[in-house]
């Protein structure tokens, strides 16, 4: 009889500490996506006012060590200035993962947004910061899709 309230006690302190650890687990994959998309933000910003240079620089050592500045500048021109200037953006998405296809294990979080540009009505922007090394959460994704049959 002992024994069985032994059991019953160990199982309802594991539940407890499991669902301590299932909150903060939580809690903490709402402060990445927080932290991330407040990266995003700013990182889409220097790519709004043609800063191609410094995204590059402020991007997630992953694109730096793969991709070199001169071909994200032309790469990022290439997608973004047929667009022209965004007219508006709103977050549709975010989406926290530790895999990503291509990449090392990580904290990564996927976010889009839908975007409206001044000559693309409809647009679907996907960034993916990750978490670096440093602490600081980082682009380490970029991509343009547009949305069909919205051109001007």
């Amino acid at each position: 009889m002992k024994s069985k309230a032994i059991v019953v006690a160990v199982a309802v302190v594991l539940c407890a500490v499991l669902g301590n650890l299932s909150a903060r687990a939580a809690g903490d994959e709402k402060a990445a996506v927080k932290n991330a998309a407040s990266a995003a933000q700013k990182w889409l910003a220097l790519l709004d006012k043609g800063k191609y240079k410094e995204s590059w620089e402020t991007a997630a050592p992953i694109v730096r060590e793969r991709v070199t500045k001169p071909q994200f500048i032309q790469g990022v021109e290439s997608a973004r200035k047929p667009l022209g200037k965004v007219i508006s953006r709103n977050l549709k998405s975010t989406q926290y993962t530790t895999t990503m296809p291509g990449a090392p294990a990580g904290e990564y979080v996927v976010i889009q947004y839908d975007t409206k540009f001044e000559k693309k009505d409809s647009a679907t922007e996907i960034v993916t910061p990750m978490l670096a090394k440093d602490g600081k959460w980082r682009p380490g994704g970029y991509v343009v899709r547009s949305d069909s049959g919205s051109a001007k």
